[in-house]
């Protein structure tokens, strides 16, 4: 069994819901990002998303785009990225990793080599947010042979046919957009994600993420209660940036709202 579905399966069986930061790997330097995410994992974690930076990243609002900038400025790259991986594994064998991004670089290393060097660094999956199931036959296969869970999203405007599509083609959980933009998008509405979370589940086997819009305790906590896992990326890379010259107190700080989010996901009613 995957470390992915291990995962899941574990806190199923709990009663307690899967906490998924995203942050950008090689922010605001390649030396913060591994000690960030054991950091992440000791405040409570159980999948973690590492941002590939990317030079135009068009499904990102300005947070996490300007992170991609800062990583990229001190030399970040897919290589590195994956030699990230490969370091915590040394002390971590077990929290699932998944990589979050654009095709393009991964298509620059080639589909084979990624997935193969990837899965050699520890990765447990990859979500490529401009590679649709309809688009990826040239892909599929290879992750799979890899044994790389190739993780799509689900938007709010994702018709029922598709979502049954989507659920088909992919592997280790599903990520429901929750807002319809770009990451960092305001107003989150939580009855609206439970009617969707609930369509999805109609059509779909694997567990459901939720992300976008989740900035706190409080609306992780309210995602909890409908979702399998709750995805929060802006509100943690905003927090990075207003540590990035200050990059040693980055761990303590993120680690920080992480555990403030653990603490109200668990907090029984």
């Amino acid at each position: 069994m995957s470390r992915i579905a291990s995962c899941f399966e574990a806190l199923a069986a709990q009663g307690r819901k899967a906490l998924i930061p995203f942050v950008t790997a090689g922010d605001p330097s390649p030396a913060v990002t591994v000690p960030l995410m054991h950091a992440m994992v000791e405040a409570g974690v159980d999948v973690i998303e590492l941002g590939v930076p990317f030079s135009d990243p068009m499904a990102d609002g300005p947070v996490i785009q300007l992170a991609s900038q800062r990583a990229l400025a001190a030399g970040a790259s897919l290589q590195g990225v994956l030699d990230m991986v490969a370091e915590f594994r040394q002390r971590n064998t077990t929290t699932p990793v998944v990589l979050m991004g654009y095709l393009n670089p991964v298509e620059a290393m080639g589909y084979e080599t990624f997935a193969r060097n990837a899965v050699a660094a520890g990765v447990d999956g990859a979500l490529l947010v401009d590679l649709p199931p309809e688009e990826a036959e040239a892909v599929a296969p290879v992750f799979r042979e890899q044994g790389l869970a190739q993780i799509y999203l689900i938007a709010p405007t994702t018709t029922e046919e598709r979502m049954a599509r989507i659920a088909e083609a992919g592997s280790g959980y599903l990520y429901y957009v929750s807002l319809k933009g770009v990451t960092g998008s305001a107003a989150l509405n939580v009855d609206e994600v439970a009617v969707k979370v609930e369509t999805i589940r109609k059509h779909a086997k694997l567990p459901i993420g939720v992300g976008f819009g989740i900035k706190d305790a409080a609306s992780a906590r309210a995602i909890a209660k409908v979702a399998d896992g709750v995805v929060v990326g802006s509100a943690l890379v905003q927090r990075i940036a207003d540590y990035a010259d200050q990059p040693d107190q980055i761990p303590t700080q993120v680690a920080g709202l992480l555990a403030e989010m653990r603490a109200a996901m668990d907090k029984s009613d």
